[in-house]
């Protein structure tokens, strides 16, 4: 990628104190977002990922402990005040969380709770606010959107409470958008539907965004650049032609295999044996050594690096030379 990184994450580092100990959530873990493109999350529930993003909002529990460098144009959100970094979430930063239901308020109506999230942050009248409210919904193609914005969540089938959320979440145009399994809980039609609004949005007004999903068939066409998830750490990171065709880590191949080709007859789907580790007491090497086809003697003595395999793409894995360029020939 080209210019100067829209969002730059060096080490960052996520854990919660517990009764039971530290668990933590996210190590290490770099990357960087550029305007305009898309960077899809991947990896298995508990992996990290939401973790991630909600440290990017600054949204977590006060017994959270958040280390590292999260500059975003050119500002440290580690380094804000609270009031500082209310004026740029929902501004500058905005998020569709993955449940519609449970993160818009029962109470109030959809169009009130996205002209709140208007007038927050500008200096605007109601009706103003309305007006920007209802070619909002209308943009996001919630039919009939006057009288829409006039009713409650619960009177919102599953797919359009999503789409009111993407509205919210766009109201005051932000440079980055981070959307957290958008599609969960939505049918195949839908979900089409709702990639298809979120990709129409980010034409309309620029932004990049941050697509986090446990579904590797969803990123295949909505994602500039695809990075790998396991038990807190970043595995693997590179375009989406280094990660579906020429992956060179065991995880992303694992993930691979288990999803369904159309290409290749299959009596079954090879499920990825056993279950993530422990966060709170995490073994020594490999996180996925446990699981893994690959693994050697070296992989329980220390945890691998994240290496360079090629101009964009890198794994962390201590076999990288081992594996065949050709997804699927390993497994």
């Amino acid at each position: 990628m080209s210019g100067e990184p829209l969002l730059s994450v060096d080490n960052l580092g996520v854990g919660f104190k517990t009764d039971a100990g530290v668990v933590q959530a996210v190590t290490d873990v770099s990357f960087e977002i550029y305007p305009g493109e898309v960077l899809a999350v991947v990896g298995e529930s508990g992996s990290g990922k939401s973790v991630t993003a909600l440290a990017l909002m600054r949204l977590h529990p006060r017994n959270t402990d958040t280390t590292g460098d999260l500059m975003f144009d050119g500002i440290d959100l580690l380094k804000l005040t609270d009031a500082q970094m209310r004026s740029i979430r929902g501004r500058d930063i905005a998020m569709i969380f993955q449940d519609p239901m449970t993160a818009m308020n029962p109470v109030f109506t959809v169009g009130e709770q996205i002209v709140e999230a208007i007038r927050v942050h500008n200096d605007v009248s109601k009706k103003v606010a309305w007006d920007r409210t209802v070619d909002l919904l209308q943009l996001v193609g919630v039919p009939e959107p006057k009288q829409r914005a006039s009713q409650h969540p619960h009177e919102y089938s599953g797919g359009m409470r999503q789409r009111a959320m993407i509205a919210m979440a766009i109201s005051n145009d932000p440079k980055l958008l981070i959307a957290d399994e958008p599609t969960t809980a939505l049918d195949v039609t839908v979900q089409a539907q709702v990639m298809e609004v979120l990709h129409d949005v980010q034409e309309a007004t620029g932004s990049a965004m941050m697509l986090i999903t446990h579904d590797l068939g969803l990123v295949a066409g909505s994602a500039d650049r695809v990075q790998v998830m396991y038990a807190s750490r970043l595995m693997e990171s590179g375009t989406i032609d280094d990660i579906f065709y020429e992956s060179k880590n065991p995880y992303t191949r694992a993930l691979l295999d288990s999803i369904p080709d159309l290409e290749t007859h299959k009596e079954r789907l090879d499920p990825i044996p056993g279950n993530p580790p422990s966060l709170l007491n995490p073994s020594s090497g490999c996180a996925f050594r446990p699981r893994c086809f690959m693994s050697a003697e070296e992989c329980a003595q220390s945890v691998p690096d994240m290496v360079p395999v090629g101009e964009q793409h890198s794994s962390r894995c201590f076999r990288v030379a081992d594996i065949n360029v050709s997804v699927g020939a390993t497994s």
